[in-house]
């Protein structure tokens, strides 16, 4: 199946400046925001603390539910809507073994207080905060390493300036995703960084997939043709492909999303970001770093050329 006719010609190598543009002001409105924040809003996981999941009968003001809770926990604890209107998610800043009985006493003083005999806390969690730093620290090591792994797969597969390609639009997605997140004032935590591989491993996919086009149609030219419309053939070529596996994979995504319910709602947020970003990518980011490599690794022979000429007529 087709949604591309076969012979279609866009230009998209020749647009590449605007797109640039529009990626850093993206990555610049991005790091804006997590500079206002103060960087990312840690969850639980890495931040360290205390969520309690609070269900009630019928839906409460979040401002009933901090009175109630005025103090029965310690400090100030962080209310949201947890998916249903009846539903949510109490943070607190403290995990120790003062907290002992904190179901007990929160349940006690949200039924007394709020006069819903049905109150049901549905989880407790509580991480130290040397565990989260731990967490955090190991998390963005996957990332790192992730990253590594991939400048030498696809230097091996192909060359390095395919891998430094992919590498930079796999940082792309990364950044633009994580800016996303504080914009949006979204938790970051472990289910978090789970997202963040899966979206490097789907852009991945789809800058092979270009990048073995790329490869063959070289190949059938003996290297001797225009790189920039070898690209962009190749591009037009694997667009069909490119926008069926992502239309159909941001449904999904979309569903989930959806309807979905609070415990996956920031990783359906984090997928569905990052496909769109990351196809994106794979066109406009991953091949035009391919040839702005290659342009300049010519104009670098080209310039030694000239030098070794020079020097012999002298």
């Amino acid at each position: 199946m087709e949604i591309i006719r076969s012979g279609t010609n866009f230009d998209f190598l020749g647009k590449r400046t605007l797109f640039f543009g529009l990626s850093a002001g993206l990555l610049l409105l991005g790091l804006v925001s997590l500079v206002v924040r103060g960087g990312p809003r840690y969850g639980i996981d890495f931040a360290g603390g205390t969520l309690i999941q609070v269900r009630f009968s019928q839906a409460v003001p979040t401002q009933d539910i901090r009175a109630a809770l005025e103090g029965v926990v310690p400090g100030n604890p962080v209310v949201q809507t947890f998916g249903e209107a009846n539903e949510f998610i109490v943070q607190l800043e403290q995990s120790d073994e003062g907290l002992e009985g904190l179901s007990s006493r929160v349940h006690d003083a949200l039924a007394e207080k709020l006069g819903d005999a049905q109150v049901e806390i549905r989880r407790v969690e509580m991480v130290g905060p040397k565990v989260g730093q731990d967490l955090r620290e190991k998390g963005l090591l996957a990332l790192g390493f992730s990253l590594g792994a991939i400048l030498l797969y696809i230097w091996w597969r192909f060359e390095l300036r395919f891998g430094f390609g992919a590498v930079a639009a796999l940082f792309h997605d990364v950044l633009i995703t994580i800016g996303a997140f504080s914009l949006f004032n979204k938790q970051f935590d472990l289910t978090t960084i789970a997202a963040l591989l899966t979206i490097i491993g789907y852009s991945l996919n789809d800058t092979i997939v270009v990048y073995d086009r790329i490869r063959e149609n070289v190949k059938k030219t003996g290297g001797k043709g225009d790189l920039a419309q070898t690209i962009n053939r190749s591009i037009n070529e694997t667009l069909s492909r490119t926008l069926l596996t992502s239309g159909t994979t941001l449904l999904v995504v979309l569903a989930l999303f959806t309807f979905g319910g609070g415990v996956i709602h920031d990783f359906a947020f984090a997928m569905f970001t990052g496909i769109v970003i990351g196809t994106y990518s794979s066109i406009y980011i991953a091949s035009p770093v391919v040839l702005y490599l290659e342009q300049r690794a010519r104009r670098g022979g080209s310039a030694v050329g000239a030098k070794a000429k020079a020097k012999a007529s002298a």
